[in-house]
């Protein structure tokens, strides 16, 4: 049997017999022939026939015949003399026409028919740029000494937040759905020194927002023997520029097809403190401990004005905002050693020192208010010897939306979990 070529290969086959597979994308019937166009991983495969042919989108099909030049199929190349076989039953027709350049049905009618609606290549295209993402940030943090890790998503004690966690029950025990890697990433920071993840977190917050998901993929980060957080911010722009390449690299015929700009990420990230930003926003954002999406915004806007940056770092949020592992400011300890980087108005990623001695996180949590017995197999690593450290975290999700332009970050999730959600 003729080994199965992709529609993106078949220009290196004219004159030759081929067999290609896919998905019937669109037929198209004239007066003397029917042109039937097939669609695989690759892209689009024009098959003309001498005869109707009745098949109708979405069935799955094989397709044996002559790679014939033609500059007017799609690219360049058509097959002729075809043998047409069915692969399965003929399709459904799905509830709206895959063929035409962009999915006129709202987002809620995408979203309840995801697994078909995904074959769309505008919406395929999309999570091309995120796996590509993906592999930018490994290879980013691979190549500088990070090891891969896959830390658990069901612990057995609320150490974040507590209201903010999913409650589920493990084998007779209340066990919960992990919002973060946090916890078990620093202890590993004791074990390798510096390690990476990409895996789920959830929130339970009753967000209903363009930017919110109750489940989301996160890209953590954690890094030890640092000064401070200006290195971990160091990190953090090496790996956002990796990201950008890598998405530039393998998934630019999909950044083509969406007609996305990419960033560029400058060797410098601008950043301006938390109390100076605040200045800058003026009497509204003064006093409070953290920045509202209009600010975001703002900030960014300013940060393109003036230093021609897409991305900036505010830094020096206030403790009071932080998670309580954060490292405060030698010279200033009601302010922390922690970051959000700003990107295309939206908050990307949080970042930080963390605090690493013993004593240190008893007293953060007397300060607080907070019994430590909830947190003492999380404690004791750090009374067996910790190094300075610190990390960040990156929504895939929100990258993706961000870098596409995307509305709502619900087009850059495969099948989304959100307050309302939770099928297909």
């Amino acid at each position: 049997m003729i080994s199965r070529v992709l529609a993106a290969e078949l220009h290196r086959h004219v004159g030759e017999r081929v067999r290609v597979a896919g998905w019937v994308h669109r037929r198209r019937e004239l007066k003397s022939v029917t042109f039937l166009i097939v669609r695989d991983r690759s892209g689009l495969t024009q098959v003309v026939l001498a005869q109707s042919l009745a098949v109708g989108a979405e069935t799955v099909v094989e397709v044996s015949g002559t790679a014939t030049a033609n500059q007017q199929a799609p690219g360049g190349v058509e097959i002729t003399d075809p043998t047409i076989t069915l692969l399965s039953e003929p399709a459904e027709p799905p509830p709206f026409d895959l063929f035409r350049p962009r999915l006129s049905a709202t987002l809620p009618t995408v979203l309840d028919h995801a697994a078909v609606a995904l074959r769309h290549p505008t919406l395929r295209a999309r999570f091309a740029v995120s796996s590509a993402s993906t592999f930018g940030f490994r290879t980013a943090l691979g190549t500088r000494g990070f090891t891969e890790v896959h830390t658990p998503k069901i612990v057995g004690s609320v150490t974040e937040s507590g209201a903010n966690v999913f409650g589920i029950d493990f084998f007779g025990r209340r066990a919960y759905l992990a919002q973060s890697p946090q916890l078990f990433k620093q202890a590993l920071v004791g074990v390798f020194e510096r390690v990476y993840e990409v895996g789920p977190v959830f929130r339970a917050e009753p967000h209903d927002t363009t930017r919110h998901l109750a489940q989301y993929t996160s890209l953590d980060a954690e890094l030890g023997f640092i000064a401070d957080h200006r290195d971990v911010m160091a990190v953090l722009r090496d790996t956002v520029a990796a990201m950008v390449a890598a998405v530039a690299d393998r998934a630019g015929d999909a950044v083509r097809l969406l007609a996305a700009t990419l960033p560029d990420v400058p060797a410098e990230i601008p950043s301006v403190d938390f109390v100076e930003a605040q200045d800058m926003l003026g009497e509204n954002a003064r006093g409070e401990p953290d920045l509202a999406p209009a600010h975001e915004r703002l900030l960014s806007d300013w940060a393109l004005r003036v230093h021609g940056s897409e991305f900036l770092f505010v830094t020096g949020y206030p403790m009071r905002k932080r998670p309580f592992y954060t490292h405060p400011q030698p010279a200033r300890p009601e302010f922390s050693n922690s970051f959000d980087l700003l990107f295309r108005g939206v908050e990307l990623v949080t970042g930080g020192q963390r605090l690493h001695r013993h004593a240190d996180y008893l007293a953060a949590l007397a300060a607080r208010g907070e019994d430590p017995e909830p947190y003492r197999t999380y404690l004791d690593v750090f009374a067996h010897g910790m190094p300075p450290h610190g990390g960040f975290a990156i929504g895939l999700e929100r990258w993706v939306a961000r870098l596409l332009g995307l509305a709502n970050v619900r087009e850059a999730t495969l099948f989304p979990r959100d307050l309302h959600r939770l099928e297909p």
